[in-house]
């Protein structure tokens, strides 16, 4: 089957048409990985319907009616994935519902958009007994001011997992540690320091004392000579950078296989959690192995 050009559009497309609902034209969405039939309780609350439905009745924006499997598995509809239309029969008559590609991708809606139905909630809270609270925080600490007492309580209990600042020492001697192994017989470089500006000359030295002052670093011993540069920051402060590039050149290149990326989306396989950690300068959590400081 050849896809025309003028379908395109269907590729990306949610199903979507206009519906009658009391009088009034409604967004109607059918999803078929959705467990439920619902309906946006902003709809059923401006048309006065009644909340006993055959829907769950819910805050969303997606759309004002979003029918799901129970809608398809009752009217026997059968999906066709290229056309992206829903056929089903009602009293001997054949329907077929065709998506149109003019409606809005949101509807209003009043309060938090839900993405699980109270019902399915309690079906999965049965099971699992518990809970975790995704509470969104802009960099504003204003905004935590609208953080609910018992999130708040949370953070507190495990501040010490994030803190402001690194501790003042080093951190202890892993099993892995970074080497610098260099090609034998290399040239070692002793390269000039950048130009600066007397602002930018004061900021490196504050920030190497800084570095001296918690033990992150010592002064060097060594008869190889890198220089650091500063780069501006996106809040307007400075990250201190080392050019490493002559170093790298004269340093043995280690080769270890990397992990498939298709069995690392195989290991994903019935995962229902996803979350993700950004290490604050992660560079200071291993050591430098001894004799390469």
């Amino acid at each position: 089957m050849t896809v025309q050009e003028d379908d395109q559009w269907l590729k990306h497309n949610i199903f979507r048409i206009y519906c009658l609902a009391n009088g009034k034209k409604c967004i109607l969405m059918v999803d078929s990985g959705s467990v439920e039939n619902m309906a946006s309780k902003t709809m059923v609350e401006k048309l006065k319907l009644p909340y006993k439905l055959y829907f769950d009745v819910l805050p969303m924006d997606a759309c004002h009616l979003l029918l799901g499997r129970p809608w398809q598995y009752d009217r026997f509809a059968q999906h066709d994935r290229i056309k992206n239309t829903y056929t089903f029969k009602k009293s001997g008559v054949t329907f077929v519902l065709n998506p149109l590609n003019d409606i809005p991708i949101s509807v209003a809606s009043q309060g938090p958009v839900s993405l699980l139905s109270y019902r399915a909630f309690e079906q999965v809270f049965s099971k699992e007994k518990v809970v975790y609270a995704l509470v969104a925080v802009g960099e504003d600490k204003e905004d935590a001011r609208d953080v609910p007492e018992e999130v708040s309580s949370l953070f507190r209990r495990f501040k010490g997992l994030f803190p402001d600042e690194l501790p003042a020492r080093l951190p202890p001697l892993r099993d892995i540690q970074h080497r610098i192994d260099l090609i034998p017989g290399a040239i070692l470089p002793n390269l000039p320091h950048y130009r600066m500006s007397p602002n930018e000359h004061a900021e490196l030295e504050r920030q190497v004392e800084d570095l001296l002052k918690k033990g992150l670093i010592k002064e060097s011993l060594s008869p190889c000579v890198v220089p650091a540069l500063l780069t501006p920051k996106k809040d307007g402060t400075w990250r201190m950078c080392i050019d490493s590039r002559a170093i790298n050149k004269i340093t043995v290149k280690y080769r270890f296989p990397i992990p498939r990326l298709d069995d690392m989306f195989d290991m994903l396989c019935r995962a229902k959690v996803f979350s993700k950690i950004d290490l604050w300068s992660e560079y200071h959590q291993i050591r430098i192995k001894p004799g390469d400081e």
